[in-house]
């Protein structure tokens, strides 16, 4: 996998720490947390994807939905986002860099994920979770109605901004609370 400089990132790397960042973040988070799995390497404690962008093929029914019309993000920004996240790219994509490719998502730490109804990245994170949950593992899956991708950054004030930071926030607490 490739790293871009970007942003501040909100993903810890201690051992045993979770991983909690948003959008392309998420889907850099889910494939960090893949690999780790694959090599045995750094154990991290959860996944929290928000918004995750998580596969490149951007073909699922909300991709297609949130095509050539104005929105926060759409098909065709999520195009050029996986170009840029791609471009150099020889051969196939790497399900750490495209992580709904992951032909295997069992032994992954709880995660939790999050999207909203109006968003690109529904889909992909319904079927995320669905994998995981197929493959014996733990995903808790909130699809807030109503939102768009960002919606509780955009809108911090809002009642379902509110909402899904404190249901995050619980999950969160009650998962570390256990350790």
């Amino acid at each position: 996998m490739r790293c871009r400089p970007g942003p501040p990132s909100t993903t810890t790397c201690r051992p045993g720490s979770p991983a909690c960042p948003r959008c392309a973040g998420g889907g850099l988070a889910a494939g960090v947390t893949l690999m780790a799995r694959d090599r045995g390497a750094l154990p991290i404690a959860a996944q929290v994807l928000i918004g995750p962008m998580l596969d490149h093929r951007n073909h699922s029914a909300s991709s297609r939905q949130f095509a050539g019309v104005p929105a926060v993000w759409t098909r065709e920004m999520n195009e050029f986002g996986w170009r840029s996240v791609l471009a150099g790219l020889d051969g196939p994509v790497p399900a750490y860099a495209s992580p709904a490719l992951a032909e295997d998502l069992s032994g992954l730490p709880a995660t939790y994920i999050d999207a909203g109804s109006a968003e690109v990245f529904r889909d992909e994170a319904v079927d995320y979770a669905t994998r995981i949950w197929a493959a014996g593992g733990h995903a808790d899956l909130h699809i807030w109605a109503g939102g768009c991708h960002g919606f509780d950054a955009l809108f911090p004030t809002a009642p379902l901004s509110a909402g899904a930071r404190r249901t995050r926030t619980d999950w969160l607490a009650r998962l570390l609370d256990r350790r």
